[in-house]
């Protein structure tokens, strides 16, 4: 088998690039050493390989004359003894040239030198290090290793300890410029857990001039890192990273969203604890930019799944975690409402971010009523844009954005149904239409008018059921209420998370016995096969009003019956289950 050759042209360009990098003081060095460490690691693979072949130390030094001072440069180079595959390799490079018995004056001379070395480079207080190094075959120890890195991140943190904010005199020169090249000779560091303070320090300087730039191979790097859970960041990092790389953020916002889509049956509280351990919310408060991409982000994922539950919840839950960061944040920074959400119309922005708790409970009605007339002069422009196509483009952003806010504001969504309950036929149309636009916002494929009849016809059951004292319960109004939850032949569908919600709200809040308000959800859900769906809506309204979004002027009482409730619909699904599961038997 023929022994492999070494190219001497590249031994020379390798020793050429040692010399002219010497201890990499500069941050060109610094660069330069960073982006050829991956191809040093492969000379260095193939210089021990061709080493290996060689039949002594003395042939080795005779075929590679420069050999030594070639690996002892790369020994004094910080950037290269940091770097996890370099190092390695570069002592297996030296254990390759060490003669454990020596037949000559140039091995023993070797031998000294690799001593040398190695003793020079260990520290003074682990004066042991090169004995060490010799009993081991081809690592050096841990303790080693860990000087070194230590040294090399305290080397890097000094770069970027002065910032334009730092400076006391004006006309001294900030190093700002120097945070380009530290992030680049960060990279082969980002899996090392002692490089984290570095890491910090970088993402988290203090964008103060037009040079205090990071490197993209470096955020993408972490990125690439952090998504394959090979580093670990604080929060902070964490946020900070979203801020300088766009890419990692959306990756964040699409990972989230994949996880919301493609586990429907998530709890409501359970999708709250996952967004706020995600820390968009925070990210968000703290940073507009980041809040403006991750908004356009929900925003694109509602219009193409506008009817999917869990991307409301997910937008809802974000908005709420979100304003309530945002609050905590006021003292430090105020961002005007209108900075935040550029795209809604502008009258609707401090009337729908306000919350309930923050106005008293009799202005409610009032409130919601003019929000109703608003939004119906939103969706009347863009209905009546007729042949003006460009007219008719603007009214369709106009009420798709003033949906959206709605959607992320659903709060006021929740006092329209709690409202409706104790609504007379008289009052209760503006709510009613406001309540059917949050579910259908447009006529086109919407068939908005069709489905206010059906939820004025659903009320109406509603109304009449729970005022019903006696028993048995009228089964002609049960039917006709199923049937409007229950999709028809040969027509749109009927809107069963609307009803739905009515229903829910009604055994909540009707003024009527626990019993009976149990015994209609029961037969309602049972006969319309939407247990899981009206399980689902009793948690999204308990977290509301854990929350404090919403208000009941008796919160104990309406929780008891929230529980009761949950209780009735859980021992249903049990049953439905084991029947399924016998029949199955069967």
């Amino acid at each position: 088998m023929a022994e492999p050759v070494l190219n001497v042209q590249e031994m020379q360009f390798w020793l050429d690039k040692a010399v002219a990098w010497g201890q990499a003081d500069s941050p060109h060095t610094q660069k330069d050493t960073c982006l050829h460490l991956r191809k040093l690691s492969d000379f260095l693979q193939q210089l021990f390989t061709h080493m290996n072949n060689m039949s002594s130390t003395t042939e080795t030094m005779k075929r590679l004359p420069f050999l030594g001072q070639f690996l002892g440069r790369l020994c004094w180079n910080p950037y290269v003894t940091a770097d996890v595959t370099s190092r390695s390799l570069l002592f297996q490079c030296l254990w390759g040239l060490y003669s454990e018995h020596p037949g000559n004056a140039v091995e023993r001379r070797a031998n000294q030198w690799i001593r040398k070395v190695l003793c020079q480079l260990a520290t003074e207080e682990d004066d042991g290090a090169a004995q060490a190094l010799m009993r081991h075959t081809s690592v050096p120890p841990k303790e080693y290793h860990l000087k070194v890195l230590e040294k090399m991140v305290a080397l890097l943190q000094r770069n970027i300890e002065k910032s334009c904010s730092s400076l006391g005199d004006l006309n001294q020169r900030c190093s700002c410029d120097r945070l380009l090249a530290t992030s680049e000779a960060c990279i082969p560091l980002i899996t090392c857990p002692e490089a984290a303070p570095l890491i910090g320090a970088l993402l988290q300087h203090p964008v103060t001039c037009v040079r205090a730039g990071l490197s993209e191979d470096f955020l993408n790097s972490l990125s690439s890192a952090y998504s394959r859970h090979c580093v670990s960041l604080d929060e902070q990092a964490v946020i900070s990273l979203w801020y300088h790389n766009l890419s990692s953020l959306e990756e964040a916002v699409l990972s989230l969203l994949e996880h919301v889509l493609t586990n429907t049956g998530s709890a409501p509280q359970k999708l709250k604890q996952q967004l706020a351990q995600s820390l968009l919310p925070k990210a968000c408060a703290q940073h507009c930019s980041i809040f403006l991409i991750v908004n356009d982000i929900f925003r694109s994922i509602l219009r193409q799944t506008e009817r999917t539950v869990m991307v409301k919840y997910l937008i809802q839950t974000f908005t709420s975690l979100f304003l309530r960061e945002l609050a905590l944040l006021q003292h430090q920074t105020s961002v005007p409402l209108k900075a935040l959400f550029p795209q809604s119309p502008q009258s609707l922005l401090a009337p729908l971010l306000t919350l309930p708790s923050d106005m008293p409970r009799e202005a409610w009605r009032h409130h919601l009523n003019w929000l109703s007339g608003l939004l119906q002069r939103i969706a009347e422009e863009e209905e009546d844009g007729g042949g003006d196509s460009s007219s008719s483009t603007r009214g369709h952003l106009n009420m798709f954005e003033a949906w959206f806010l709605l959607v992320q504001c659903a709060h006021w969504v929740q006092v329209v149904l709690q409202l409706l309950v104790t609504s007379g036929p008289d009052d209760c149309s503006p709510l009613l239409w406001l309540l059917t636009f949050y579910h259908h916002p447009t006529n086109r494929g919407h068939h908005r008018a069709l489905h206010l009849v059906h939820a004025k016809e659903a009320w109406d059951h509603l109304r009449s059921l729970f005022l019903v004292s006696s028993r048995p319960l009228p089964v002609d109004r049960l039917q006709s209420l199923v049937s409007l939850l229950t999709p028809q032949p040969q027509q749109p569908s009927q809107s069963p998370l609307l009803i739905l919600n009515l229903v829910v709200n009604f055994a909540v809040f009707f003024q009527q016995s626990l019993n009976g308000s149990a015994e209609i959800l029961q037969t309602v859900v049972d006969w319309s096969g939407l247990v899981a769906e009206a399980a689902c809506v009793l948690s999204s309204l308990e977290l509301m009003l854990d929350e404090g979004s919403c208000l009941s002027s008796d919160a104990n009482r309406v929780h008891l019956r929230i529980e009761a409730l949950q209780n009735t619909l859980t021992h249903m699904h049990a049953a439905s289950s084991l029947a399924e599961n016998q029949a199955q038997t069967l």
